[in-house]
């Protein structure tokens, strides 16, 4: 009779165990994707912007047609991206192409003196900021997810219900990792 009380004490130890596990990675994979829904919130709302501010400088840069069609197009495809490391490769390129676009801008005097436009680039500015914030948090969360999906016995349970590792939004060009050079 002990042998059977002690028998099913363990077997009901190992069952609490086992549904925390579960439950923990449950918890965590819940976090990844609103991690993901706090990154698709902010580009959502930059993808709302862009074509306002593309407005306001179409009609100052008609001979730039270039930057402006390589804003429009980087833009569409991101958004239709499901991925996160396209997704994360798209936004890296639109990033870019907004900072040329408004490096072009310094070249027209009447556009950067622009109410509309001066605070549509500030908004966008405000926009990147918390799209990396959005970024940091989703890769935090990623971060902890996939420590207990690898740490024993997390992956026991992982592996047993199918739970799999989540990607990172990472820099996918190796030209957004090199350190600006500034020179006096």
């Amino acid at each position: 009779m002990l042998f059977v009380m002690i028998g099913v004490g363990i077997v009901l130890v190992l069952v609490v165990w086992g549904v925390t596990l579960y439950n923990n990675l449950v918890k965590h994979k819940n976090l990844v994707k609103e991690g993901w829904s706090g990154i698709e919130v902010q580009l959502k709302r930059r993808a709302n912007l862009i074509p306002n501010l593309l407005e306001t400088v179409k009609g100052y840069m008609g001979h730039e047609r270039g930057v402006l069609e390589k804003v429009t197009e980087l833009r569409s495809r991101s958004m239709r991206s499901q991925d996160v490391n396209e997704r994360g490769r798209l936004e890296g390129a639109l990033s870019r192409s907004l900072a040329n676009l408004f490096a072009v801008a310094e070249g027209y005097p009447d556009l950067k003196a622009n109410q509309n436009f001066l605070d549509l680039q500030a908004q966008l500015s405000t926009l990147e900021e918390q799209i990396q914030m959005a970024r940091r948090y989703y890769n935090g969360t990623v971060r902890d997810f996939n420590i207990r999906i690898e740490s024993f016995p997390g992956n026991l349970v992982a592996g047993f219900f199918g739970f799999r590792q989540a990607d990172f939004f990472e820099i996918t060009d190796a030209a957004d990792r090199d350190v600006p050079k500034v020179a006096f």
